[in-house]
């Protein structure tokens, strides 16, 4: 289970994390290039290297701390872009109704689907989400860090309750930029373009906070979604570092001392990160919506994790090697259904990998 989580560290929560917190700084910015260098790139290595010294000096508490202070701000944020997107929608009249015509307004899709089946979302989204939220340790370890098992309990279910507002202030504003795009489409489109020339979805919500919103609230939502990357990039060194030292390294040296397991797990981070960062090129080449891209692993690591731990609390005959076996069947089982259905997007990396190859 550590060596899957380490894995999917590297795949999505340090490569989606960089790469959005550069891509957010980029987009609110309006700045291309600094020093004759990507500013993508810089904003993203300095919000990796801000996050580490923090949460060198600050641990667990500050992670917390961060979290706690993020939250009100993002959605605060979130419901004025909602209020002002609709604004500039009412405002100016659309050419073609766009919305209607493509169907992006309908949520429960038909089974014939070839996206989003309701039957397969509603699964697969139970399926990802009991994963993510209830055996992960990125988010456990919150859990973990409450003073009692009751104010634990308290936390995860105000936690669940915070998750219903995500459908009306994100997901409606991406709708909102999408419909400004088609708007402005004629003076140049609303979002950016990707080197296809279709519109970057990912930097729907930072185009939305750098064009609609005013300067000062502005200001505000930007500190909230740095301070929101760095919670997440905080928890992952947090975790990383805590899987290594414990389900490893002190496996094999017991008598290593604390002070060394804590370098240890300093240096099994760098490691993890260094290892995600290089992974974002990949990452960017294989699709254009990093959501699709981020469903698309964790569907692979997902099933077979949340069936152990499904099976281990509800059938007491379940062992543990019957649940070591369940999880490399379902990881294996993932991966080649991946595979079967995605052998376009192999083919990307495998170019890609022979591309850089080529070149060093």
């Amino acid at each position: 289970l550590s060596v899957i989580s380490l894995i999917s560290y590297v795949l999505t929560k340090v490569a989606v994390t960089v790469y959005a917190g550069g891509l957010v700084f980029q987009q609110v910015f309006g700045i291309k290039e600094l020093w004759g260098i990507d500013f993508f790139w810089i904003a993203a290595i300095g919000l990796v290297v801000l996050t580490a010294l923090y949460t060198i000096f600050g641990g667990m508490k500050s992670v917390l701390y961060t979290s706690v202070l993020q939250t009100p701000i993002l959605l605060l944020g979130s419901l004025i872009i909602l209020a002002r997107g609709f604004h500039h929608n009412w405002n100016r009249p659309a050419t073609d109704d766009c919305l209607s015509e493509r169907g992006v307004t309908e949520l429960i899709r038909s089974n014939d689907d070839p996206n989003f089946p309701w039957l397969g979302a509603l699964i697969g989204s139970a399926i990802i989400g009991f994963w993510y939220w209830c055996t992960d340790q990125f988010i456990v370890q919150r859990v973990l860090s409450g003073k009692n098992q009751k104010e634990a309990r308290r936390g995860t279910i105000f936690g669940a309750y915070l998750k219903l507002l995500p459908v009306f202030l994100f997901l409606i504003p991406g709708m909102i930029a999408f419909a400004l795009h088609q708007k402005y489409i004629g003076d140049g489109g609303f979002l950016p373009l990707l080197a296809n020339g279709t519109p970057n979805a990912d930097a729907a919500f930072p185009t939305l906070v750098a064009k609609i919103l005013p300067a000062g609230v502005k200001g505000l939502v930007v500190c909230g979604i740095l301070a929101a990357l760095m919670s997440s990039l905080a928890s992952l060194f947090n975790s990383s570092a805590m899987l290594f030292t414990i389900d490893f390294y002190k496996r094999f040296k017991p008598q290593t001392s604390e002070k060394k397991l804590v370098v240890i797990g300093q240096i099994a981070t760098v490691v993890i990160v260094i290892l995600g960062i290089l992974w974002i090129p990949i990452m960017r080449s294989v699709g254009d919506v990093l959501y699709t891209y981020l469903q698309d692993v964790q569907s692979v690591l997902a099933p077979g994790i949340a069936a152990a731990f499904l099976l281990g609390i509800t059938w007491k005959k379940t062992s543990a090697q019957g649940g070591m076996w369940g999880l490399i069947a379902g990881m294996v089982i993932g991966l080649i259904d991946n595979s079967l259905h995605k052998q376009d997007i192999l083919r990307q990396i495998c170019f890609y990998i022979h591309i850089q190859t080529l070149q060093i």
